[in-house]
């Protein structure tokens, strides 16, 4: 049996060539006779040899590798954000080490530094928030990083996101066709994301003459059952509407508010914020804000190729359209 401490010195060994030689042909060196690299072929293939690709990686100052940290890997939204990544990291090479951090800061911390021991080429960031120290973890090193669906609110980390406020304008103003107690449930207003939503729904109840309930604003909310648990709050406050921007927190709201008998649309409008799979397999399916979410990982990781590569950058805030995708949850 062959051990698993094969070095590129037995492969020099075996081919009866130089470790150099072995060198170019495990990096695809075309300066290398035809009869020669099939001796080392023949010789890697016979040991079974693995470059080490941590001891390339320091030679080359390289490791062709991109960590990925997001809050779920469970979630239909991160899932195909983290799709559009992989994709794209494929087509230059790149090698994704996807880290699940459960969306706690202190591990969101503990994944990004493990990610800079092993000394990742760059890091694409997906979260439902940034917390201050995470965010001054990601300023602070010098390996190249990109936000994916988060804004860094001092612009200094490039990010790929929609626009936040338009989308929460257009969302909002389309409830308020139907009636005037819009509620918006949201996730942490530290977040710069959250507040732009905060902008373009005040926008929307200010331009149509209604307003601002600082009551009908839910915030914290990220999960189905954040949403089951909003249910009642929202019927006793007579609200019948609601904007929900995380999808998870949509369904949640959809399926308690029809357990306590509240027919939706009928009774109640929802519009859901990043039509995610969920939009579409609840019932009835949901109305939303359509993110372009396997697009937000692509261009992220596109993004994040060019700061690698040190290639020149034109913009490196950059906002993807959207659309509201009409379904059954709104009139």
């Amino acid at each position: 049996m062959v051990e698993s401490t094969t070095t590129i010195y037995d492969v020099a060994r075996v081919a009866g060539v130089s470790m150099a030689t072995v060198s170019r042909v495990v990096n695809g060196n075309a300066n290398v006779k035809e009869k020669t690299r099939q001796k080392v072929l023949d010789a890697i293939a016979e040991l079974d040899y693995r470059p080490n690709a941590i001891a390339r990686g320091l030679a080359s100052k390289r490791t062709t590798t991109v960590g990925v940290v997001l809050p779920t890997i469970t979630s239909p939204y991160f899932a195909a954000i983290a799709r559009g990544i992989d994709d794209v990291a494929s087509m230059y090479n790149y090698n994704v080490v996807l880290a699940n951090s459960d969306n706690d800061e202190e591990k969101e911390g503990k994944v990004i530094e493990s990610f800079l021991s092993k000394q990742v080429d760059g890091i694409v960031f997906m979260g439902s928030s940034l917390s201050e120290s995470v965010r001054n973890q990601l300023v602070g090193t010098r390996t190249p990083v990109v936000l994916a669906g988060a804004i860094d609110g001092d612009k200094e980390l490039a990010s790929v996101n929609i626009d936040y406020h338009k989308a929460a304008y257009e969302a909002t103003k389309k409830l308020l066709k139907t009636g005037k107690k819009v509620a918006y449930v949201l996730g942490s207003l530290n977040d710069a994301e959250n507040v732009e939503r905060m902008v373009g729904y005040q926008e929307a109840l200010e331009e149509a003459g209604v307003k601002f309930d600082e009551a009908l604003v839910f915030e914290g909310n990220y999960s189905y059952e954040n949403g089951r648990n909003l249910a009642q709050h929202l019927i006793d406050k007579n609200v019948n509407s609601a904007v929900i921007s995380v999808d998870d927190v949509a369904v949640g709201l959809l399926n308690s508010l029809q357990e306590k008998g509240v027919k939706v649309p009928t009774d109640f409008e929802i519009i859901a914020g990043s039509n995610s799979a969920l939009t579409q397999y609840s019932f009835p399916a949901l109305t939303s804000v359509n993110q372009p979410l396997y697009d937000l990982g692509a261009v992220s990781m596109r993004l994040l190729t060019k700061l690698m590569l040190k290639e020149e950058v034109a913009e490196s805030q950059l906002i993807l359209d959207h659309e509201i995708i009409n379904r059954r949850s709104t009139k």
